[in-house]
């Protein structure tokens, strides 16, 4: 074990190209495999209970029923089901997740579900409404994020989420750059703190992923930009926040150097596009992020965060119909006919585009302003309550993502501290921290002041018992600490193994 340390450790200061031969080479050792698989084994076994805890309480169905179960039993399963999981994110002790959770809006989106649930916009055709619904969608989040202050024609698409919405951006700029400069190694530049999505589009679509540092404002190096950006690059990225930090990246600064060399400029305001907005219209610091920044070309957007849709939607938008044409997908030859669709989807389901629109017009910009006032609000009592924890440090200077580390304590410790007292917050790292993404749900009365105090009780009991350790503190020790990266993807897919597991 002590060999086994020693050499990790030597592992995580070689250079990666270096390390990652190294891996491949170590991890085929017996003694170096063993040591692995023990301590994998061992977590996946502790979280077996967190994945399945439904396991004994209510009956399994591994295959079909010989005979249908009566519809009543099944409607009462369910909810039970949903009472035992609504509590928490009811109670606001939820770190986003869900966005607005009052129960009026949450049955008129039902009721509008209802009433739409056979639609499907491949048969537009049948469905007229789909086409109203989604490009009404469209339309007011492109006026919301800038297209009244331009002369172009923004446009985009409603998709199922962020990750689909970057993914179609990152198709359609890899094709266009095939077809108009003639790149055929096309790469991306985004920061480290970028999301995943960009990472899965360039394992999807053979995109090279260049990742440039943030500085000590958590922003995006304005300067690694400028050197990563060469001649294949098809976008540069921002993020309008990140998720990591809660921080917007200087995107005016980005998005001139990518004006300038004729490349397409990404911002993904999949957590901020529907709030951003309000702030700056409630005279918050809100930096110029969106269309009216001339070398901005497309925006993500989720209507399923602070938009207050059902989830399953996103916008995502161009500034010209002439970008959007490279994401669509037609054939013009098929023996089933003629066939196309605007996103990876054939069909669809209309009924939440139909809700994500009745969601958008029942809250007008009022509604949007008000809310985020609110969060916004309850956000500085937590921002200056954590400033008073001398353990706690926060991170950079975010609006309502609100990340905090610790110079002394095992942040991942503290927070499984807090899920023991019902809390669900985001474990970061590199560096390790914690953040809590602040909703409707925490501007109810007292949950601010319940997160402080649960939150100083888990530090003072993490001060006492330093060794206790459980939850996902290990999984994001192991991570943080393993030069084996592939070590911990295997771990990563043995736990969707054990989610699919009956």
């Amino acid at each position: 074990m002590a060999d086994f340390n020693q050499m990790t450790e030597k592992l995580k200061w070689m250079p990666n190209g270096l390390a990652h031969f190294l891996e491949k080479f170590l991890r085929k050792l017996p003694s170096v495999k063993k040591e692995i698989e023990n301590q994998t084994n061992s977590m996946v076994g502790d979280l077996e209970s967190m994945v399945k805890p439904y396991t004994g309480i209510f009956q399994t169905h591994s295959k079909l029923p010989e005979s249908g179960i009566d519809r009543k039993d099944i409607l009462n399963e369910l909810k039970k089901i949903t009472s035992l999981e609504e509590k928490r994110w009811k109670e606001g002790l939820v770190s986003g997740a869900v966005y607005h959770g009052d129960s009026e809006h949450i049955e008129f989106l039902n009721e509008v579900y209802a009433l739409q649930s056979q639609s499907n916009p491949l048969h537009s055709d049948l469905f007229p409404s789909a086409s109203k619904f989604e490009s009404e969608i469209v339309s007011m989040t492109a006026q919301m994020l800038g297209a009244d202050k331009t002369d172009d024609e923004v446009c985009g698409v409603v998709t199922s989420g962020g990750t689909e919405s970057i993914l179609l951006a990152m198709k359609t700029y890899r094709d266009r750059a095939k077809e108009v400069n003639g790149i055929r190694r096309p790469n991306i530049v985004i920061p480290v703190t970028a999301h995943a999505a960009f990472d899965k589009a360039g394992e999807y679509f053979k995109i090279k992923v260049k990742r440039v540092p943030i500085d000590n404002n958590y922003q995006a190096n304005v300067n690694a930009v400028r050197k990563a950006a060469n001649g294949n690059t098809i976008c540069i990225v921002g993020s309008a926040p990140h998720f990591p930090q809660g921080i917007v990246d200087p995107i005016k600064e980005m998005s001139e150097i990518a004006r300038e060399r004729g490349i397409c400029f990404h911002v993904d305001a999949c957590l901020g596009g529907f709030f951003l907005p309000w702030a700056e219209k409630l005279g918050y610091p809100v930096p110029e992020f969106d269309f009216r920044l001339p070398g901005v070309t497309s925006i993500s957007a989720d209507t399923h965060k602070f938009g207050y849709a059902a989830k399953g939607t996103s916008v995502i938008l161009y500034r010209s119909t002439e970008l959007r044409q490279y994401q669509y997908y037609t054939i013009a030859d098929w023996p089933g006919g003629l066939y196309f669709s605007p996103t990876f989807a054939g069909s669809r389901p209309g009924a939440l585009s139909a809700a994500c629109w009745a969601a958008m017009l029942s809250l007008g910009e009022d509604g949007y302003r008000d809310s985020v006032q609110k969060i916004l609000e309850t956000a500085e009592v937590i921002k200056q309550g954590i400033g008073e924890i001398s353990e706690l440090t926060l991170m950079g200077d975010p609006l309502w993502v609100i990340a905090f580390e610790s110079k002394n304590l095992d942040i991942y410790k503290v927070m499984d501290q807090m899920t023991q007292k019902g809390w669900n917050l985001n474990g970061l790292h590199k560096p390790a921290c914690v953040h809590i993404c602040l909703t409707l749900r925490h501007t109810q009365a007292g949950v601010a002041e319940r997160f402080l105090s649960d939150l100083k009780e888990s530090i003072n009991y993490i001060k006492v018992h330093p060794s206790e350790s459980g939850g996902m503190a290990p999984v994001y020790g192991m991570a943080a600490s393993l030069p084996f990266k592939g070590v911990v993807r295997d771990f990563l897919k043995r736990y969707l193994d054990m989610y699919y597991k009956v």
